[in-house]
């Protein structure tokens, strides 16, 4: 029997600017707000070039305006791109992607940030067909044509890799969030498989925050926001960090992980003692 083929390694030798991100070129969708925009900001900071993908074409392009006006002061022109999409919508995907590889030549890294939360506080029998499959369109099929389509341009890059934000709530649940839960569980197991079957070309993992500081956050919530609220809230640019952390050559060995990120809410036992 053949010798099996030494994949190839994502690691290099570790300097203090090893989590810097060089140039690479950052496929981030769901980046007109919350996660999505706060990872696109902090990946151009960290020198890399951000592609910023949403159905909302107007909040990309000021996102990337504003990426040249606050974060790059006296920087004409930020060599980044906003593209309107639909990830439930394959030709709309595949064209994003062809804009890119247009543009740039390539994808180092892909951010899945795209999601909603649907019907919130509704039980399962009062949820339609149609919210459902809504829920798991834009939340897991829109990370897996987003994959699919920039896959082989991952594949061509040596140091690949993809983030899939899921959410805690693919690991503990609360009533009346059903539709969501159960795809935020489908995108953690994505992020598993497809690590499995991409190992040493692409390194895939995924995140899992508990409650964030965003707009759709606080829309569930009812909140205009989280002073007060009695549990502790993540700010976007923190899971940005975990995020391209996580895309970032230091992470070299970290693989088919879903990192929860939920200050060990999950770690509690709720058992009465």
């Amino acid at each position: 029997m053949a010798a099996a083929a030494r994949p190839r390694t994502h690691l290099r030798t570790m300097t203090p600017t090893a989590a810097e991100l060089d140039g690479a070129v950052v496929l981030v969708t769901g980046a007109a707000s919350g996660i999505g925009a706060a990872v696109a900001g902090l990946a151009a900071r960290r020198g890399a070039t951000p592609v910023l993908l949403d159905h909302d074409i107007e909040g990309v392009r000021q996102r990337v305006a504003s990426l040249g006006k606050h974060d790059f002061p006296g920087v004409r022109e930020l060599p980044a791109l906003a593209i309107g999409t639909d990830v439930t919508d394959e030709p709309s995907v595949r064209s994003a992607v062809d804009s890119t590889l247009e543009r740039f030549g390539r994808i180092d890294i892909v951010i899945t940030c795209a999601g909603i939360s649907g019907p919130v506080g509704s039980r399962l029998e009062q949820v339609s067909l149609a919210d459902w499959q809504r829920v798991f369109a834009v939340n897991v099929t829109g990370a897996y044509l987003t994959l699919k389509h920039t896959l082989p341009a991952l594949r061509r890059s040596p140091h690949a890799a993809a983030v899939l934000v899921a959410s805690d709530s693919a690991l503990v649940a609360a009533p009346g969030m059903v539709p969501y839960c159960a795809s935020k569980a489908a995108v953690v197991q994505l992020a598993r498989a497809l690590s499995v079957e991409t190992a040493g070309q692409v390194r895939v993992n995924a995140v899992c925050p508990s409650v964030v500081n965003t707009p759709m956050s606080r829309g569930d919530l009812g909140r205009g926001d989280f002073t007060g609220a009695g549990y502790p809230v993540h700010e976007p640019e923190q899971i940005a960090e975990h995020v391209l952390f996580l895309a970032s050559p230091q992470a070299g060995g970290v693989h088919g992980t879903a990192l929860t990120m939920d200050f060990g809410y999950s770690a509690r036992s709720a058992f009465p003692a």
